[in-house]
């Protein structure tokens, strides 16, 4: 058997053998060298494994086996039985043994592992014997050369694995919907109207070059309003009239709710498909499947649905890019942004990224020229955006209302005055009710006695609960001072609403949060609590709109606090009427700020080019490209050593990370609990990102296969960059 890379030394030879030109692999292959040395010989009768017949045209399949470790990223070549021809096609997915152990010229044992078929082949590198595919568990293609290759580009961008990028673009197969007909693809549709886009100097020209099958990229600075998801559909919509597939990803289930809705009422039934885990495993994999039938050209879905195996795809979409759902968990957590710019560039497909706010990553898009700003004029969003007040810390000092209430009275004025048209919306940045407590003598933080774990208040009963293990805290007093009486630190969505609740008790005040989510609310005068991304939209938008304690989102230990303080902020205030209606916000955040002042003049590409400037003049992303290394500090120093890093990059730190306490909830990319863990961030100069990537990679892969040392988590782009 045969691999296209190298396997690393100390392994015992395997059902997957290195290539006689590896040198990783040369020690394995001088030791089975003199068992298969007839077998390398050429053979004028088909090859039989144990007496079996074997295919008779291009009896080895190449198989990546779904390992997932670093050192193993390569193929493995199998013999194919002949009862298996018809069905080990490329791209299915089979059983093989891995790990299987040559005995006197034949190969036994091995655990079975399942695989994809990325070839047939006439012969294999090896010529040694070769072990059967055990089996063949569907004949389904699912793995396609477009889509190999993508993973492939994934894998190499973000220091990861083939294996583990394909469980990420692949969903587990379900025997149901393969065994049902595919469904049969429409014509193409006539080509859309611009509509609600004539708001826009360029974006008739955008939809009409979409529609000549052309491959325009923009970025696209939405206005204020409702209107979006319907833009998004006629951009897909005029990808389609060419004769083109589109695919379009937003980052959750809600917004892709309205995007299907949008499609359906513009092209009806059948030409889209929405990809979102709230389908379920089988009805996900059916549509999934009839994707990749060509059966249906266009998918709306979430993160997962950016490897969509799209037919002829022609547009690329993705909406507001800066959320943090668009960014994968699993390793090696590729973001929904980058993975669409792959395909956009590999697929020679247009491109669309839009939001009402902007990242510095998508002023980057445009200062390079690689897309062109699609946008309003400013007559126009002064048009469609509220009004936007500020109350800033004079303000509220100068307010005996705000020093009494933490709502000041120019916000209590716009609740009153909103509620009189409509629902008035609340942003709040904490859910819970008082989720951080402080002794009021001292402020010292309020901890449990049994895990030093934040004591939070989960209703107005007064009983005090650990934030981290649950445990009731009774006869509370102060570790420090000896106090017995709290102060509430930071105050959640369920206070914030118990207080407007007794302050209009004659209005309906619902939350929105995690726990329970809204999708939708009616134009009647109601109270609407909510946290940061879990606004429902407003039925004839809002009168007005709180955007409470702003400190708490911009005085996060991040490199991204005011881009995302924004981004959250425009996503809401773009829910309120425009000011020609009477719409008004009002942020509680101190108005000197840029992200306040980029909110009062509704200019979020301006925000990002100046914060653009900012992190070239201080060389961070996006502008240069950085890794993080995280792991015990032996390992980290070990992997930076070995690694051939390029000639350019420097090394940042390492520093020490937090030590996860014993009974804190682990979050992604937490050490693990009461272990020291430091972390290096490793920066090179644009176009030297493919370099690190593969460097790291490699002293990775290296580590692993000598067993040596702890390992260690890398990842490229990190977003938390404090």
């Amino acid at each position: 058997m045969s691999s296209e890379n190298g396997r690393p030394e100390g392994e015992p030879a395997r059902a997957g053998t290195p290539s006689a030109g590896d040198p990783a692999g040369g020690e394995q292959l001088a030791l089975i060298r003199e068992t298969v040395r007839e077998a390398k010989k050429p053979r004028a009768k088909p090859r039989t494994w144990r007496g079996a017949a074997l295919a008779a045209d291009r009896p080895v399949a190449r198989v990546l086996v779904d390992k997932g470790l670093i050192h193993l990223d390569q193929f493995f070549d199998y013999a194919v039985p002949e009862a298996m021809d018809a069905e080990a096609r490329p791209g299915a997915r089979v059983r093989v043994r891995f790990g299987a152990r040559v005995a006197k010229g034949r190969r036994e044992g091995g655990e079975l592992h399942n695989g994809f078929i990325v070839e047939r082949r006439a012969e294999s590198d090896y010529r040694g014997p070769l072990a059967p595919i055990a089996q063949v568990l569907s004949p389904e293609p699912v793995l396609g050369p477009e889509l190999l290759a993508l993973c492939r580009a994934v894998a190499d961008r973000y220091a990861g694995t083939l294996a583990d990028v394909v469980q990420l673009a692949v969903p587990p197969r379900r025997a149901r919907p393969e065994a049902e007909p595919p469904p049969e693809p429409l014509p193409p549709p006539a080509p859309p109207e611009p509509g609600s886009w004539a708001r826009y100097p360029t974006g008739p020209a955008y939809l009409d070059a979409l529609r000549r099958g052309e491959r325009p990229r923009a970025v696209w600075t939405a206005l204020p309003g409702p209107y979006w998801p319907q833009e998004l559909a006629r951009a897909a919509a005029a990808a389609l009239a060419s004769g083109r597939g589109a695919l379009i990803v937003v980052p959750d289930g809600r917004a892709a709710a309205r995007v299907d809705a949008a499609l359906t009422g513009l092209l009806g039934a059948g030409r889209h498909t929405l990809l979102t885990a709230d389908a379920g495993p089988e009805e996900r994999y059916r549509r999934w499947l009839a994707v990749s039938r060509g059966g249906v050209r266009a998918v709306v879905g979430t993160r997962a649905a950016m490897f969509a195996p799209v037919r002829d795809l022609g547009l690329v979409a993705i909406w507001d890019d800066g959320d943090a759902s668009h960014s994968e968990l699993h390793a090696p957590q590729p973001h929904a942004r980058e993975v669409l710019l792959l395909r956009a560039a590999h697929e020679k497909a247009a491109f669309l990224l839009g939001g009402h706010g902007c990242t510095v990553e998508a002023a980057q898009l445009v200062e390079t020229g690689w897309a062109l700003p699609l946008a309003a004029d400013r007559a126009q969003v002064r048009a469609g955006a509220p009004v936007i007040r500020t109350v800033g810390d004079g303000d509220q000092a100068r307010d005996e209302a705000a020093r009494a209430a933490r709502l000041p009275t120019l916000a209590w004025q716009a609740v009153r005055d909103g509620l009189k048209s409509g629902p008035v919306l609340v942003q709040v940045p904490r859910r819970g009710y008082v989720p951080r407590l402080a002794c009021e003598r001292c402020r010292e933080p309020a901890r449990c006695a049994h895990c030093a774990g934040p004591l939070e208040a989960r209703g107005g009963d007064g009983e005090l609960h650990c934030g981290w293990c649950g445990r009731e805290a009774r006869d509370w007093h102060c570790a420090e001072c000896g106090g017995f009486r709290l102060r509430a630190q930071i105050v959640g969505a369920r206070r914030t609403a118990e207080e407007l609740g007794r302050a209009f008790p004659a209005v309906p005040v619902r939350t929105s949060g995690r726990d329970h989510i809204l999708a939708t609310v009616p134009d009647a005068p109601a109270l609407i609590v909510s946290t940061p991304g879990a606004e429902p939209v407003a039925e004839g938008g809002y009168a007005a709109a709180l955007l409470l304690d702003g400190w708490a989102l911009l005085t996060r230990p991040d490199l991204r606090a005011g881009e995302e303080a924004l981004r959250r902020w425009l996503a809401a205030a773009a829910l309120v009427r425009g000011q020609d209606a009477g719409g008004t916000v009002v942020v509680v955040a101190e108005p000197t700020l840029r992200p306040v002042q980029a909110l009062v003049r509704w200019d979020p590409a301006g925000h990002a080019v100046r914060e653009l400037a900012d992190r070239a003049e201080l060389g961070f992303p996006p502008v240069s490209r950085m890794a993080a290394v995280a792991g015990p500090p032996e390992a980290v120093a070990d992997l930076i050593e070995v690694a051939e890093l390029p000639a350019d990059a420097e090394v940042l730190g390492p520093v020490a990370l937090p030590v996860t306490e014993a009974g804190r909830p682990r979050r992604t990319g937490d050490p693990p609990p009461g272990e020291r863990w430091e972390r290096a961030l490793l920066r090179v100069r644009p176009g030297n990102g493919a370099a690190l990537a593969a460097a790291l990679k490699t002293a990775q892969a290296a580590r692993l296969a000598r067993r040596e040392g702890a390992p260690v988590r890398i990842r490229i782009d990190p977003p938390d960059i404090g």
